[in-house]
């Protein structure tokens, strides 16, 4: 998977594709694909957060997150490219998948 920057462009389209299915989109803010999940309880949100780390440890690619009782907020970019790569797209993609999109 490349860690080449994405252009504007690519970003905005990887974007679109990202949300297309979703009711609770991400974002871009500060440069970083964003969002903030919630959860019923905080079980469901450190579980979530359990599952994600996996996915995450499998890509070597680290999300930036917080959680405060069932909230989780995550961020993701990729450091080492100075911006959005597809690693953080795919990332996002696979947590969606954990919580059914």
């Amino acid at each position: 998977m490349s860690k080449q920057p994405l252009s504007a462009g690519e970003v905005e389209q990887s974007l679109v594709r990202l949300n297309r299915a979703l009711g609770s989109p991400w974002d871009i803010v500060a440069g970083k694909l964003h969002k903030q999940f919630v959860f019923r309880d905080f079980v469901q949100a450190f579980g979530f957060m359990t599952r994600a780390a996996l996915v995450a440890e499998a890509l070597n690619h680290h999300p930036e997150w917080c959680n405060v009782y069932r909230h989780v907020e995550v961020s993701l970019t990729t450091h080492e490219a100075g911006g959005l790569t597809e690693l953080d797209f795919t990332l996002a993609s696979r947590m969606e998948s954990l919580v059914g999109g």
